[in-house]
C-alpha cells in the first residue's frame, strides 16, 4: 500500500483505522449496532438542510459537466428522497441480525461438535458513482452485519457523499461505535480508487456499483476479491397468452417509473401471435409517457414513428426513456435472444400459459426471473431486505439483490472434550 496523502492522513491510515474499527464491530451486540442504526436515521433528517445545501451544489457541478440525465436523476437527493433513506435505515433495524447465525451444525460419532455459523467480512469496500443513496444503504448493512465500510462515492458525489459520511460518524460516535467504521475516501480521487482495488490485507471484499465499464474496470484490475454486481439490460418477454392490460401496465412501470435505474426494462421481446393484439395499447403507453421506441421492422408497423432499432441497442442499458422492440416467432426465438444479449439481471414474461411461465422461469439463467411482475422489484428494499449494497449478477457466494447475509461469511466452531485424532 503506498502513502498517497491528503494533509497528515494517508490512505493507508484510513484502512488501518478501518481495519481496527472491524475488530470491534464484530463482537458488538445487536443493540449496540441497531442504536447506531436508529441514531443514523434521526441524523439524517436533523442534517437534511446540510446534505440538501451539498446535493444541490453536486447538481450544479453536475448539469455544468454534462452529466446525463439518468445519472442526474441518480444523484438527486430531496426532503422525500431522505425520508426513504432514514426509514430503510429503521427497516434494517427491524431485521434479523446474521452475525452468530447457525448455517448448519452437527455432533460426530466422537462426540465433538461442530457447527458453521455467520461472521462479518470484515471490511467492505464500495467503489460507486453519483449514488449518494448508496453510500447511506451501505453504511447501514455493513454496520447491522458487524462489517466497516471504505466507499469511493465518485467525484460527481464528492459533497453530498462528505456530509453524508460526517452525518453517519457523528451517530457513530454518540452511540459508542468507532467512528472510523465508515470511511469516505472521495478526496483521494481515481488513485484512492486504484489503491482500494489493490488494497489485500485492509479491505476484504470489493462492491462496485454503477456502469458496465467502471464495473468491469473494478472487476479486471482488483486483486481484492470482487461481488460484481451488474448492468441491467433487462427484457420483458409478451408470449401469445399474454394479457393486453397486463403487458400495458407492467411495460409502461418497469420503463418509465424510474428509467434511470438498473432494474428499468431496455428490451421488449413481443410473439408474433400477440403482436396485432397487444403492442398497440403497449405502445400508447409508453409513447404517452415520452419513450422512445427502437423497434425492429415487424414492431414498426404496430409503433407509428418508432426510430429504426440498430445491432448496439439490444446490448445498451439507456438509463433514460428509450425502450427497443423485437418481434419474435416463438418462445426460442426469445430465450435465445435474451442469451445473447442479457446482463443476467432481472428478465420477465407475461403470460397466462403455465408451461411457459414455467419453462421461461427454467431456462432464462438470471439473477432474477419474474412472471407477470414489473422488473422494477428488483430490489432489496422491495424484497424486504430494508435495502440492499448491490444486485449481484455473478454466481459464486451472492446473487441478486444483496443483504444482511450476503455480507457475512462463515467460519466453523469445534467443541471438544478432550477427542484426539487416531
Amino acid at each position: 500500500m503506498s502513502q498517497t496523502t491528503l494533509g497528515a492522513v494517508t490512505l493507508a491510515d484510513k484502512l488501518a483505522a478501518a481495519k481496527n474499527a472491524s475488530f470491534a464491530l464484530a463482537t458488538a451486540t445487536t443493540d449496540q449496532k441497531n442504536a447506531a442504526l436508529r441514531a443514523i436515521a434521526t441524523r439524517l433528517g436533523d442534517a437534511s438542510g446540510r446534505i440538501l445545501e451539498a446535493n444541490e451544489l453536486d447538481l450544479a457541478n453536475g448539469r455544468e459537466n454534462g452529466l446525463s440525465t439518468g445519472l442526474l436523476d441518480r444523484l438527486t437527493l430531496s426532503d422525500a428522497r431522505l425520508a426513504g433513506l432514514a426509514d430503510a435505515v429503521l427497516q434494517i433495524v427491524a431485521l434479523t441480525d446474521p452475525v452468530g447465525e447457525a448455517v448448519r451444525g452437527s455432533a460426530l460419532p466422537n462426540g465433538i461438535k461442530i457447527t458453521q455459523v455467520r461472521v462479518p467480512f470484515g471490511v467492505v469496500g464500495a467503489i460507486y458513482e453519483a449514488r449518494p443513496n448508496v453510500t447511506v444503504d451501505i453504511a447501514a448493512l455493513a454496520l447491522k452485519s458487524g462489517n466497516a465500510a471504505v466507499l469511493r462515492g465518485g467525484s460527481a458525489a464528492i459533497n453530498t457523499n462528505r456530509v453524508l459520511v460526517e452525518v453517519i460518524r457523528e451517530a457513530l460516535g454518540e452511540t459508542g461505535l468507532p467512528e472510523e467504521s465508515v470511511q469516505t475516501i472521495d478526496e483521494f480521487g481515481r488513485v484512492g480508487a486504484t489503491e482500494l482495488m489493490k488494497a489485500r490485507g485492509y479491505i476484504d471484499v470489493l462492491i462496485p456499483r454503477g456502469s458496465a465499464e467502471l464495473i468491469r474496470t473494478v472487476v479486471t484490475e482488483s486483486t481484492v476479491p470482487v461481488i460484481e454486481t451488474g448492468a441491467g439490460v433487462v427484457h420483458i418477454v409478451l408470449d401469445e397468452s399474454a394479457r393486453e392490460d397486463w403487458a400495458a401496465d407492467i411495460v409502461r412501470n418497469a420503463k418509465v417509473q424510474r428509467p434511470s435505474v438498473c432494474n428499468a426494462v431496455e428490451t421488449l421481446l413481443v410473439h408474433r401471435s400477440a403482436a396485432e393484439r397487444v403492442l398497440p395499447s403497449v405502445v400508447t403507453a409508453l409513447t404517452e409517457a415520452g419513450v422512445t421506441i427502437h423497434a425492429d421492422e415487424r414492431a414498426s408497423a404496430f409503433a407509428p414513428g418508432a426510430v429504426p432499432v440498430t445491432e448496439e441497442d439490444w446490448a445498451t442499458e439507456h438509463m433514460s426513456l428509450d425502450i427497443s422492440v423485437k418481434v419474435v416467432d416463438s418462445l426460442d426465438e426469445a430465450i435465445d435472444h435474451i442469451r445473447r444479449y442479457s446482463t443476467q439481471h432481472t428478465e420477465a414474461i407475461i403470460t397466462n400459459d403455465l408451461a411457459n411461465a414455467e419453462r421461461f422461469l427454467a431456462e432464462v439463467d438470471s439473477a432474477v426471473v419474474m412472471v407477470n411482475a414489473s422488473t422494477r422489484f428488483t430490489d432489496g428494499g422491495e424484497f424486504g431486505f430494508g435495502a440492499e449494497v448491490g444486485i449481484s449478477t455473478q454466481k459464486l457466494h451472492a446473487r441478486g439483490p444483496m443483504g444482511l447475509p450476503e455480507l457475512t461469511s462463515t467460519k466453523w466452531i469445534v467443541r471438544g472434550s478432550g477427542q484426539i485424532r487416531a
